[in-house]
């Protein structure tokens, strides 16, 4: 599948809030990083941890602003870059846009750790 494709399924399914759709993008044992909070490993982990930040938000809306799949070799396994921006619906209705950064490091088709660049004090802010 084409990456700007593949990202466009993955962010469908996050903004589908679907968890167990999102954890079939990860190996079984894949790792799962969320800005500065601890990582999760293992796709049922990762699941909840997912469902409980969904249950968090009322909507999210992710675009693509730019990727980057660099080829195999070098110090870098393959990986693919996405920059993106989120647009995040609030419980009480506010809306709420936040750049980010995720960095897939791929094993195969899936994702062997999944971080995510971001700063999401604005989506919790007063």
């Amino acid at each position: 599948m084409e990456t700007k494709t593949w990202l466009e399924k993955i962010g469908k399914t996050i903004d589908a809030k679907d968890s167990v759709g999102f954890v079939n993008f990860l190996t079984e044992d894949g790792i799962f990083r969320f800005g500065n909070q601890p990582d999760v490993k293992g796709r049922k982990a990762v699941a909840d941890y997912a469902a409980a930040f969904f249950n968090m938000i009322k909507s999210s809306e992710h675009e693509i602003v730019n990727y980057w799949h660099p080829p195999v070799g070098g110090q870098v396994s393959d990986c693919i870059i996405w920059q993106g921006k989120v647009l995040y619906t609030r419980l009480d209705e506010k809306k709420v846009t936040v750049n980010f950064c995720n960095i897939f490091y791929m094993k195969g088709e899936l994702i062997d750790q999944y971080l995510i660049y971001i700063d999401n004090t604005p989506l919790f802010a007063e």
